[in-house]
């Protein structure tokens, strides 16, 4: 075998490696032709002779990089579901504005969606309108969790505290101006895990 050009071997690693970090996956011999500008035919000889120099790994069409190996690619794929205001919760396709990709190391396994908090009831508690707030789906909650309840078929992001001597339950926004909201039941549909905001400063 001819010896391979040393540049194109590098610039083919980087690209792998670019491509994995925008799709989250490696490149095709096709996709990696057209980026480098060459065949495909040339990519999978340049990608076996790499892998004999242990640049990467290069198995039945499969490629590894060592960056590759470091990132963890489990992710879980979250819906957003538009905003939190009123109406029933619903997890239909069709209610489904778009989707992201987040990684499990950061939010952890389970089932997510997005909602974004429309009001300024929960300010104190850091959700302010307009934040997406990532839930964690549950119908079981603890007292001092962030919930999304569905109260008489409307839904409401607040604090929850249970009050067993009046046997009660408490929605409690995190504004000292608005008033809990008291009731004798509702349905959980998920506790809030993590906020996304905008970080402006002021001039």
């Amino acid at each position: 075998m001819r010896t391979k050009d040393k540049s194109l071997m590098e610039s083919i690693k980087v690209e792998i490696d670019s491509f994995y970090s925008r799709n989250g996956r490696a490149p095709s011999t096709r996709e990696l032709g057209e980026i480098c500008g060459t065949s495909h035919i040339t990519i999978s000889r340049y990608l076996r002779e790499m892998n004999e120099k242990g640049m990467l790994e290069y198995d039945n069409g499969k490629i590894t990089t060592a960056r590759m190996n470091k990132i963890k690619p489990e992710s879980v794929t979250v819906p957003i579901l538009g905003s939190i205001s009123c109406g029933t919760l619903l997890t239909e396709e069709e209610n489904v504005e778009s989707y992201v990709r987040l990684p499990i190391e950061l939010v952890g396994r389970g089932d997510f969606f997005f909602l974004k908090a429309n009001g300024d009831s929960m300010i104190e508690a850091g959700i302010d309108d307009g934040d997406f707030v990532l839930i964690r789906k549950t119908s079981e909650a603890h007292s001092g969790d962030i919930v999304v309840a569905l109260v008489d078929n409307e839904n409401t992001l607040k604090r929850l505290y249970y009050d067993s001597e009046n046997r009660k339950i408490v929605l409690h926004p995190e504004n000292k101006d608005f008033e809990d909201i008291v009731v004798d039941s509702c349905e959980i549909q998920g506790v809030a895990v993590k906020v996304l905001k905008d970080l402006q400063s002021e001039l």
